[in-house]
């Protein structure tokens, strides 16, 4: 696909995509989600891929909301189809067996949250605004916000936000857990880039494994996941990967993963 809407590059294993419509404070349009979907299939597919570090153009906003023109013109038939249609996109997103960081550079609003929520870690700058302000415009969220956002904090916080519309800073997000750390506009994404490369300078089949596991938890039990964990960690343990880390801690080196 040839990309209008969002830029995407890869270096030392990381793809960085952005959100590319910086006159439109990144809403997010059909379009801009198609072509997210598209590269998050290309990325789920490139084994030179370990981790996706995801952004908005600019310095006002990481994805500001969807496009309120397309949204005007939705009935009941074709809003359950933009609705459906985006929460495929974004449980791709969440669902990605690699993680997916979010520097969150601005406003994070509307589809913006929802797609923050589905990425795996969020980082803000410090201008950063959160909210799901549908209510103001007389609808709902539709990107899993009313779903994500009760599992990410608490239910009672969830409702707060959805049903005032109000959004929060970067100090209160990190506060309540919505994002994993807070750095200014100008450090933002060289932070979000340096913990990128940490991660993927780790064992890339136990980094997989692991995402798996901790994901597994929102659909089941303590005992259930225990169970899974259990034969994540079986699995591994036959990589490579496990053989050449343990080999190098008792040989006081550092790891040279093959990721396989």
């Amino acid at each position: 696909m040839n990309y209008q809407n969002i830029l995407f590059e890869i270096k030392n294993h990381t793809a960085l995509v952005t959100v590319n419509r910086p006159d439109k404070l990144n809403a997010l349009n059909g379009r801009t989600i198609d072509e997210l979907e598209d590269v998050f299939h290309s990325i789920k597919n490139n084994p030179e891929v370990f981790i996706v570090v995801l952004t908005g153009s600019g310095e006002k906003a990481f994805v500001a909301g969807a496009d309120i023109a397309e949204l005007n013109k939705l009935d009941v038939i074709s809003a359950k189809e933009f609705s459906e249609k985006g929460n495929r996109v974004f449980r791709a997103i969440e669902t990605l067996d690699k993680p997916v960081i979010a520097a969150v550079n601005g406003f994070a609003l509307g589809g913006g949250c929802e797609l923050a929520l589905a990425c795996h870690i969020r980082i803000a700058s410090e201008n950063a605004k959160f909210g799901q302000p549908e209510v103001n415009l007389g609808i709902i969220p539709g990107y899993g916000g009313t779903q994500r956002l009760a599992r990410v904090i608490n239910s009672a916080r969830a409702l707060e936000m959805i049903l005032t519309g109000d959004m929060i800073g970067a100090e209160e997000a990190i506060r309540i857990g919505l994002v994993n750390k807070v750095y200014p506009q100008a450090e933002l994404l060289n932070k979000t880039l340096e913990m990128a490369e940490k991660i993927a300078s780790k064992g890339h089949q136990a980094i997989r494994f692991a995402l798996k596991a901790v994901k597994a938890t929102d659909n089941i039990s303590l005992n259930e996941g225990l169970a899974y964990e259990a034969s994540l960690f079986a699995l591994v343990c036959g990589t490579e990967d496990f053989k050449e880390g343990t080999a190098a801690f008792l040989e006081k080196r550092k790891p040279q993963f093959k990721h396989r």
